[in-house]
């Protein structure tokens, strides 16, 4: 069996065929800083290829899956945009990564996902949602493009209309609500969800395998396909938008507990 490796914000972990990678920053809710982005395509594509696993489970350490960008990390970059070149190739790696992925991938989302966080929740298989969780992609609520995977997913899971309004105002939705309109596929109390995942996943370790991942990489193909349609574009978009002065406004009115004064370019 081949030794897991160690990053510094994602844990991995066997549980016979079973290989789970958890986000590990619970004191800041699993957001995403640099670290955790330049890790993650890497913890991904060691999954992919990963010869003693058969199903891959994604979740989230503490209270959340993924609150999204770490702020300070989006200032950062919007203070140092040239360096969001380097975010994007990443982007690029962790979506196509999970898409490529032939095993199937559960996700137990056990808390916010938000931004990328909903992103790589919804690029899963299968998501297990915790009830009093919320997901959504908030990008323009801080003057950003939803460049790094949104606009490839959402629509596959609920149809374009649905997507636009969600996707053009950055609405949080309730795990049940989520659960409702199928954007995710099962909405639970907390205290149900590691059963139900844990009963999901022994019922794939014991099926035709073979079939399982070829029938995974069927499903896959026209995402796939979407996803190099859309991603190139998506990223350019977003890097324009990091240079904006409506992203620098979001920031400031984050940092600032107030509503965004939008409307400056």
């Amino acid at each position: 069996m081949r030794d897991l490796p160690t990053f510094n914000t994602i844990l991995l972990e066997r549980k016979g065929r079973l290989l789970r990678l958890t986000f590990n920053r619970p004191d800041a809710l699993n957001a995403i800083n640099r670290e955790l982005h330049d890790e993650l395509p890497d913890a991904l594509w060691f999954a992919q290829g990963d010869p003693d696993s058969d199903v891959l489970l994604i979740t989230g350490a503490g209270r959340a899956f993924s609150a999204g960008g770490d702020l300070d990390h989006i200032a950062h970059n919007a203070a140092n945009p040239h360096l969001f070149d380097h975010e994007a190739r990443q982007a690029k790696r962790i979506v196509n990564t999970l898409l490529d992925i032939d095993k199937p991938v559960i996700c137990r989302m056990n808390g916010h996902a938000v931004g990328l966080g909903a992103s790589i929740a919804l690029l899963c298989d299968i998501v297990f949602a915790a009830e009093r969780a919320k997901i959504g992609d908030p990008h323009v609520g801080i003057g950003l493009v939803a460049g790094d995977g949104g606009a490839v997913i959402w629509a596959q899971r609920i149809g374009l209309a649905r997507a636009k309004e969600y996707l053009l105002t950055g609405d949080l939705l309730t795990a049940s609500k989520a659960a409702e309109i199928g954007l995710v596929n099962h909405c639970l109390p907390l205290d149900e969800l590691d059963n139900a995942v844990d009963a999901f996943c022994d019922r794939l370790l014991a099926g035709a395998m073979g079939a399982i991942r070829a029938t995974k990489v069927l499903t896959n193909l026209e995402i796939k396909r979407l996803a190099n349609a859309v991603m190139d574009a998506g990223i350019a978009y977003e890097s324009v938008s990091v240079r904006s002065a409506d992203h620098r406004e979001g920031i400031a009115a984050l940092r600032e507990k107030r509503k965004p004064v939008f409307g400056q370019g």
